[in-house]
């Protein structure tokens, strides 16, 4: 079998390297989360402009926790 080669240019996507999504539970990757926001990991704020879609009941509740004062 002769094999094919290809002169990669960075410009073509295949269907492998696009972005995929995956249905995960909230509580699979809480723990992660915490801890690489708590440690300020770098890899962090690589995401901060992707968005994310949550349960609007998860929102509400985020939306309020952000805005009680500490010690309260």
């Amino acid at each position: 079998m002769q094999h094919r080669l290809r002169i990669f240019t960075g410009e073509e996507e295949t269907p492998e390297q696009a972005d995929s999504l995956v249905n995960v539970r909230f509580g699979e990757i809480a723990d992660a989360l915490a801890e690489a926001v708590y440690y300020r990991r770098t890899w962090v704020s690589d995401f901060s402009d992707d968005e994310v879609k949550i349960p609007s009941d998860l929102y509400a509740i985020l939306s309020a926790y952000s805005h009680l004062r500490p010690g309260a």
